[in-house]
């Protein structure tokens, strides 16, 4: 498989060659419940007590001790809760996340029943975005919109999955088929491929079947959408107001696409969609969860809801009341991300409600039965223990850390070079300037890494520089013969942010601005007159993408950007612009 550069993607099979399995080896033993020949579905669930069934609907977030091994309360959720399955916070790096995931696992052997857990997490950029060292950082889905290739998009699966198998993960919440319409939005943006329904189907279903074919759960996000919203949903309940022939037309095929595709599983919204439900976010509504999703749109598969204790749904709902109403509205599994005090309330919800009959019986024995379906299909008992050792040679290793790198000259986009301000001379020793608001360093030992001349960094201490922080940065300016200064926004761009532009621009120096984060800071300096795009860090996590400030760093310095615009920057750029040296 070639890419329009020529250079072989890399393959599943390709992997395998190279001794990276996707799959580790499971340490020698007799198959467990929950995986291999033996796994029978009706048969666990017959030995099943109540309370093992509904710790199974319960997925919970773990804790770590200072030795980086899960903590105490890690293992009572998984022993005396009976959980199912875990959603596992930043281990420092691939070695320890399989040990982590080793001792979960162990703890989880040694219940009555003996289930393997799920182990999942978040992996929109690759396994990075919880396993911050040692692993493959690979673009947002903004940055593989921009790419406009579903082969890159294919490739940054596999990668993906390669990884958290080994690591001793079986389930992870991406691809993200939210469609970004609205520039405004506050928790979505660059995690979503784009504005346009076509590029999200096409890059979702592209995904999706990838990490089918590599063994990993995939789990499109957020059920039925939550590219149109104003208001981040860990902070308060957002709503959308467009009629149904939108939600059909704009927000559902990627999500169709992926039900077509095989998608296993499904991640719910907390956000009120009007014209299905007008009172309740869509993770507590069975309007949305059973009506469209299992209903119209035939989906079968596992129903995993968003955080439960983010502030959509807890200061509305709070734990207990929210955890029944949305198994009631067609979730199969809760995720919990609050303490053990959390965690245990939610198991005790669902208990409580299938006790008194709140819950029927049959409406449990559903959300189980496609639980322990799950870990028969990706034989989670077969692989239940990763190899430490594996781990640390699959994740980060050379051949992933280059595809990675042409991924992100992929999705950089060079939106203007109005004079031809770019590319800068690397073999010049014109002394550089990088000034920005956030990860300034980071990106300046980047340009260092392919500049002769020397390179200075300048961050204000808050992403709103103040104006005694941007004079200061203009004294710094005086000396350089080049600037760049680096903008991030999670919705509208800071003032402070567009002043320092500015000021920067006005001593006549050569000046290229770079998004850092979405791409629309422009429209607050619309003067500049060199801008890229790369999508590179989120709202939330802010992560430090060392590979779109690598491949920033080499376009600015000459290397062909590859990207285009999968947004519209209004009243400047179109959708699909992007210009070439």
């Amino acid at each position: 498989m070639m890419n329009n550069g020529g250079r072989a993607l890399v393959s599943i099979a390709a992997v395998a060659a190279l001794g990276l399995a996707l799959t580790p080896p499971a340490h020698a033993q007799a198959p467990p419940p929950g995986g291999g020949r033996a796994c029978d579905v009706d048969a666990q669930l017959s030995r099943m007590t109540d309370a093992e069934k509904v710790g199974q609907m319960v997925m919970v977030s773990t804790g770590v001790k200072p030795d980086g091994m899960p903590a105490d309360e890690t293992r009572r959720a998984i022993q005396e809760l009976k959980i199912g399955s875990t959603l596992t916070h930043e281990p420092e790096n691939p070695g320890i996340a399989a040990r982590y995931a080793n001792q979960m696992q162990r703890w989880a052997q040694d219940t009555r029943l003996g289930l393997p857990l799920l182990v999942s997490g978040d992996f929109e950029f690759g396994t990075t975005h919880n396993v911050r060292e040692g692993t493959t950082p690979l673009p947002n889905a903004m940055g593989l919109g921009a790419a406009r290739d579903p082969r890159l998009a294919r490739e940054a699966a596999v990668i993906t999955a390669a990884e958290a198998r080994a690591m001793g993960f079986h389930w992870g919440y991406a691809p993200v088929a939210d469609v970004n319409t609205n520039p405004a939005n506050p928790i979505i943006g660059v995690r979503s491929f784009g504005e346009r329904t076509d590029l999200v189907t096409d890059l979702v279903e592209a995904q999706v079947r990838t990490y089918n074919k590599a063994g990993l759960i995939a789990t499109p996000k957020h059920f039925p959408g939550h590219g149109d919203t104003e208001f981040d949903s860990h902070l308060e309940l957002p709503a959308v107001t467009y009629d149904r022939a939108t939600l059909e037309k704009v927000h559902l095929p990627p999500f169709r696409a992926a039900i077509e595709a095989g998608a296993d599983s499904i991640m719910t919204a907390h956000v009120v969609v009007k014209a299905i439900d007008p009172d309740l976010p869509a993770t507590l509504s069975p309007k949305v969860l059973t009506g469209l999703l299992r209903d119209e749109m035939g989906f079968d598969g596992l129903i995993v809801t968003d955080a439960m204790d983010m502030d959509a749904i807890d200061k509305n709902w709070g734990t207990r009341q929210a955890t029944v109403m949305a198994v009631e509205a067609g979730a199969d599994v809760i995720m919990s991300t609050g303490e053990f005090e959390t965690h245990a309330e939610a198991v005790d919800a669902l208990a409580d409600a299938l006790s008194d009959g709140s819950l029927s019986r049959e409406r449990v024995d559903e959300s189980v039965r496609r639980i322990l379906g799950l870990k028969c299909k990706y034989k989670v008992g077969d692989h239940r223990y990763a190899d430490p050792k594996t781990a640390e040679k699959v994740s980060g290793n050379k051949q992933f850390q280059r595809r990675a790198l042409n991924m992100g000259l992929a999705a950089t986009t060079l939106v203007r070079n109005d004079g031809d301000v770019l590319p800068f001379d690397p073999e010049s020793d014109d002394r550089t300037l990088v000034a920005g608001a956030v990860q300034t360093q980071v990106f300046a030992d980047q340009i260092a890494a392919v500049s002769d001349g020397p390179v200075e960094a300048w961050q204000s201490a808050t992403t709103n520089p103040t104006d005694a922080e941007i004079a200061d940065a203009v004294r710094r300016a005086a000396s350089a013969d080049r600037i760049l200064v680096a903008t991030f926004s999670s919705g509208p761009l800071p003032a402070g942010q567009a002043k320092l532009v500015k000021a920067l621009q006005a001593t006549g120096k050569p000046v290229a601005a770079l998004a850092i984060g979405l791409p629309y800071d422009l429209t607050s300096y619309p003067d500049v007159k060199a801008y890229v795009a790369t999508y590179g860090t989120t709202a939330r996590t802010q992560r430090i993408d060392l590979t779109m400030h690598k491949a920033a760093a080499r376009v600015v310095f000459g290397e062909q950007p590859g990207g285009r615009l999968p947004v519209t920057i209004k009243g400047l750029y179109p959708y699909g612009h992007g210009l070439r040296y």
